[in-house]
């Protein structure tokens, strides 16, 4: 597809279902492959369409792109009109669900109901602490080819459930696959520096602290249990800002609640995102 933010590039996407669209954003480091167990039953109720975000998985990596929620949140308007799926329902996984909240607070009609499950919202210490590390020279450009030397072994080990014992050999290949490559290990790192900017997540805390309501219904998902990348308390802060927003905790789960407790999130998003 061509795009105004990244040129002419590939992008893969997996599709199931029939009626509604649904739009499905994975997060860092993760690629469609993270909807896996939740695709065939919200198939049953929606067009379903599972994206590889640029960079990521079987999708096109830019030269030189830089990954800025609001800019992906922008390519996301062009990849739905590119499949005539404006004003669909979208969801958004950790970080998947940053670029998704930037497009329907540019755009309130570009979407119909929004949800996200486990998104970071507030820098914490360790982003700004990650922020700072990524500036120094040359470490950017280190931690891409540390991840390059032992990219199944990396994905294996930052990918984080509740119940470890589900993680697998085919999961480690579709997410250490990419990164073995120069292109998809300067990507992620791209993503993971550009995604996490405490500047950006301090400004899109600002705007939904200063909103009456979102643009459109909002459903948060969030885990109840400790995780390394996004704080369970991201929650309560949400709610604090947003009190529009409906909140729901899934008891049992951590970073991708999809995985931990497919049966539950298909149930939560079937009722929530039902025209």
């Amino acid at each position: 597809m061509n795009s105004s933010e990244y040129g002419r590039i590939r992008i893969r996407y997996r599709t199931t279902g029939t009626g509604p669209p649904l739009l499905l954003v994975h997060g860092l480091m993760t690629t469609s492959y993270s909807w896996r167990y939740v695709m065939a039953d919200l198939g049953a109720h929606f067009r379903v369409v599972a994206v590889d975000l640029p960079g990521c998985g079987g999708s096109d990596a830019p030269t030189g792109a830089t990954f800025r929620s609001a800019e992906i949140g922008e390519w996301l308007g062009e990849f739905q009109r590119a499949l005539g799926i404006e004003r669909c329902a979208v969801v958004g996984n950790s970080l998947g669900g940053l670029p998704v909240l930037h497009r329907a607070l540019t755009d309130a009609d570009a979407f119909r109901k929004v949800a996200i499950l486990h998104s970071p919202l507030l820098p914490e210490i360790k982003h700004r602490a990650l922020a700072a590390a990524l500036t120094v020279p040359g470490v950017a450009t280190g931690l891409a080819a540390y991840v390059r030397r032992r990219p199944y072994r990396w994905a294996h080990h930052r990918t984080h459930y509740f119940d470890e014992t589900v993680k697998s050999l085919e999961e480690a290949g579709e997410y250490g696959s990419p990164l073995a490559s120069a292109a998809g290990s300067r990507a992620f790192v791209r993503h993971l520096r550009d995604g996490l900017r405490p500047d950006d997540l301090a400004a899109l805390g600002r705007t939904l602290s200063e909103l009456d309501s979102f643009p459109v219904p909002l459903l948060a998902v969030y885990g109840t249990e400790p995780d390394p990348i996004v704080s369970p308390r991201v929650a309560d802060t949400l709610a604090t800002h947003l009190p529009s927003a409906r909140m729901v905790r899934v008891d049992r789960t951590s970073h991708f609640v999809q995985v931990d407790r497919p049966d539950a999130v298909v149930d939560t998003l079937v009722e929530f995102l039902h025209p």
